[in-house]
């Protein structure tokens, strides 16, 4: 008993199977970014978080801070006049 099986044949370069794998690997990292963004926040501890400033860097004029008490990457209340290890200078 001889049974035709149905074969299809396609052609796929090594090139083009490569750059989809990259493409899709290059994706993953960036989708786990946009989830992880809101809950990324540092823990006060972890980044030496003091309520006072060091020298003429505080808080208030950090990149990262955000009005009226809050960061973009550390958790909890922010003083102004507060410093931590992340602090850029806001331009």
């Amino acid at each position: 008993m001889n049974r035709k099986i149905n074969e299809r044949k396609v052609d796929v370069s090594r090139r083009t199977l490569l750059l989809q794998a990259a493409a899709a690997a290059g994706a993953v990292p960036v989708l786990a970014l946009g989830v992880q963004s809101a809950a990324a926040k540092m823990a006060q501890s972890g980044v030496a978080y003091q309520m006072t400033p060091n020298g003429g860097s505080r808080c208030g004029g950090c990149k990262m801070f955000e009005a009226p008490s809050s960061c973009k990457m550390v958790d909890g209340q922010i003083n102004p006049d507060g410093w931590c290890k992340l602090w850029l200078k806001a331009a």
